[in-house]
């Protein structure tokens, strides 16, 4: 075999693993992106940076698993939210902008999941927005599995809490 030949089957399959990858994760993380950055033109081009490091990591020889590249989406996602408060002097971790909801559940619901702490919100995102196992969210977290699920209780307890509250405080006003 040619060193031309054996140079071309290298990359084919850095191409494969790269499009499995992509094609297995794209919509998940463009997602991830949209619920947590300003517009679409952020979370497309923040979409774009990961998968430009994905195409690095493809030719690793190593398959690229969701997972790992939500934790690449986890590290761009923080150097984007670092770039941004350096630029407009503002200290923040993770921001959630909401989502515009047209139907009135779907708001209540935004609204409540913006009241939850932090921690509880992600945990509870990551699990139901994002679909990952908890498992998965440790490992992206880098926490135990018992805690994410505790943190899950928790948020999914409080969440009920402040959608009964609305629901009541709602029913008053009517």
């Amino acid at each position: 075999m040619s060193l031309q030949t054996m140079g071309e089957r290298v990359d084919l399959e850095r191409e494969k693993r790269f499009l499995a990858a992509h094609t297995g994760s794209h919509d998940r993380i463009y997602r991830y992106f949209r619920r947590r950055t300003d517009g679409p033109a952020t979370a497309e081009d923040l979409c774009a940076e990961v998968f430009r490091i994905v195409w690095e990591k493809s030719g690793q020889d190593a398959e690229l698993p969701v997972l790992v590249i939500f934790g690449i989406a986890k590290n761009v996602l923080r150097n984007h939210d670092r770039s941004l408060s350096r630029s407009a002097g503002l200290i923040g971790a993770l921001r959630f902008e909401p989502i515009p909801a047209t139907p009135a559940v779907e708001s209540s619901v935004r609204d409540a999941i913006d009241h939850l702490g932090p921690k509880e919100r992600e945990v509870l995102l990551l699990t139901y927005w994002d679909g990952l196992t908890a498992v998965e969210v440790s490992h992206l977290l880098d926490t135990t599995a018992t805690a994410v699920r505790m943190r899950l209780h928790r948020a999914r307890k409080e969440l009920g809490r402040l959608l009964q509250e609305q629901k009541v405080s709602e029913g008053a006003t009517e």
